[in-house]
């Protein structure tokens, strides 16, 4: 059994990571942490794993990293700059949700985030969480950083584009819609059921924080455009760019992903309900000759492999386990 702390653990992430590791082979959620709802019983806030779990959500401090061998942090943004010191100093592979480590460098970070970075020093330290860019990387890191929803989807959409060169990397676009869930569990007016039902709004314009993750991940300018739509889970993420190569971007998402154990390419238009509850991703895309641009379309649960299920799969990596392990690419549908 490998014990773990899952920091966070109240939120949306923080229960499906707890969904996850109770039928995860070798993890198992023995330290339980959410600031907000400690001393509380965990089935009072996640009812549907009341089988799963008995106890209480717990307060965090450093001397709770004892008899820990591996921690998830799905905390708000900025918080885990503040601990990762404590955790990486006890040997403690550590997964952080947070955007607080994924960026280069700490200029690119406080132009993004609006705040400068508390341990820049740390930036080098963790390795960036998409397993098919950094697999190598990511087995047997101390550190990973996993990536965001939304940068997510349009990366795995567009990375065998851009490295293929079939489309220019100054032109990419990137129009993306997520489900409410994205925003989290706090209580929002923007988010709340009599503003998002029948609606459908585009927010954040030009100035998405996931944008710059997105450029650094495909070395390029993206245009990005984040979506709210009126659903739970899911995320799809539709990308065009101007064509430069005569490939065909099908074959090259196939080549790219072939062997994959997440990623499917489909000749279909994904769906987010084909991939709901999973870590699966479904992508597709087309050259289109009378515009000369190349569509690309990729579909993930933006809890799954958006969030929980890419933390589980950096960690399995981390710790010599089976990549899959705990893991499912199969959709719940309808």
């Amino acid at each position: 059994m490998i014990r773990t702390a899952i920091l966070g653990a109240s939120g949306y992430v923080g229960g499906e990571l707890l969904r996850l590791l109770a039928a995860h082979p070798e993890l198992r959620a023995t330290k339980v942490f959410g600031e907000s709802k400690a001393g509380r019983p965990v089935a009072e806030t996640h009812p549907h794993l009341a089988a799963a779990y008995a106890g209480s959500f717990a307060k965090f401090d450093e001397t709770a990293l004892a008899n820990v061998d591996l921690v998830f942090a799905a905390l708000p943004h900025g918080h885990s700059q503040a601990i990762a010191q404590a955790i990486l100093d006890r040997g403690i592979p550590f997964v952080d949700l947070g955007a607080d480590f994924r960026l280069d460098d700490a200029e690119t970070y406080e132009r993004w985030y609006g705040n400068a970075h508390e341990a820049p020093a740390l930036l080098e330290t963790f390795v960036y969480g998409i397993p098919e860019l950094n697999r190598a990387a990511i087995r047997g890191a101390k550190a990973v950083a996993a990536a965001g929803c939304y940068a997510t989807a349009a990366i795995l959409a567009l990375k065998p584009l851009v490295d293929s060169g079939l489309v220019n990397s100054e032109s990419l676009i990137v129009d993306a819609a997520s489900g409410v869930s994205g925003a989290g569990r706090e209580a929002k007016e923007a988010t709340g059921f009599s503003t998002v039902d029948g609606n459908f709004a585009a927010y954040g314009l030009l100035s998405h924080r996931h944008t710059a993750e997105m450029e650094m991940a495909l070395g390029a300018t993206v245009l990005f455009t984040p979506h709210l739509v009126p659903m739970t889970r899911g995320i799809l993420a539709t990308c065009y760019g101007e064509a430069t190569g005569s490939g065909d971007p099908l074959e090259a998402l196939k080549g790219a992903y072939a062997g994959e154990p997440f990623v499917h390419v489909t000749d279909a238009s994904p769906a987010t309900k084909w991939v709901s509850g999973s870590n699966g991703v479904q992508v597709t895309a087309r050259y289109d000759e009378r515009t000369g641009r190349v569509l690309a379309l990729s579909a993930i649960d933006n809890l799954g492999k958006g969030a929980a299920g890419q933390m589980v799969q950096c960690a399995n990596l981390m710790l010599g386990l089976e990549e899959t392990a705990g893991l499912t690419a199969i959709g719940v549908y309808p």
